[in-house]
């Protein structure tokens, strides 16, 4: 019995303590169970968007699109300038675009859904097309200190020309440890 509970320990332990990694695409990288956290080796501050100077963190729909990326994202973004978080949802299934005049719901188990517009909630930032933006310091804080203290949620997208939204499942498992990732990296880097 002792040896089984040892085992356990371990392999639930496994994909927790995930070490940092340099990837070969120049950048800093740590799984955290279902979460990827990347720091890029260069802050760019004169980037034309947030691209150039953030880390991120993410997770990802099991449904992939043409590209093999995931069809949804749930994706947390620290500024390494300023150490602002922002929040984004990424709607990249194939043939599927959001109807922006419904709103997209984020359904944490046994609470009441919360609802996010489009131009009141969220926000088309940097040129992107199908990356949507939390929009508020408040209502921002409030959602990723909801996703730390629980391991999953239900996103609903209402897509065009369908009448049921797409219900997708994302893990929240790794949220807190992709934060602390994000926080201990956005500064390593040489100019700095």
């Amino acid at each position: 019995m002792r040896r089984a509970m040892c085992l356990a320990a371990l392999l639930l332990a496994g994909p927790a303590q995930a070490e940092p990694f340099h990837h070969p695409f120049g950048e800093w990288r740590e799984y955290n169970r279902d979460w990827l956290a990347a720091c890029p080796d260069a802050i760019n501050e004169d980037a034309p968007d947030f691209q150039g100077y953030s880390c991120f963190a993410s997770t990802g729909s099991a449904a992939l699109n043409a590209a093999n990326l995931p069809a949804y994202k749930l994706t947390l973004i620290r500024n390494r300038l300023n150490g602002a978080l922002d929040l984004a949802i990424t709607v990249a299934a194939d043939g599927a675009v959001y109807d922006q005049a419904r709103p997209i719901e984020l359904r944490f188990g046994g609470e009441p859904p919360i609802r996010l517009s489009m131009g009141t909630d969220l926000e088309i930032r940097h040129n992107t097309t199908n990356q949507f933006f939390v929009i508020g310091e408040q209502t921002r804080a409030a959602l990723i200190e909801k996703m730390q203290e629980r391991t999953a949620l239900v996103l609903a997208v209402p897509l065009e020309g369908v009448v049921q939204p797409a219900e997708i499942r994302l893990s929240l498992q790794g949220v807190m440890a992709s934060l602390d990732f994000m926080s201990a990296y956005a500064r390593r880097v040489a100019q700095y």
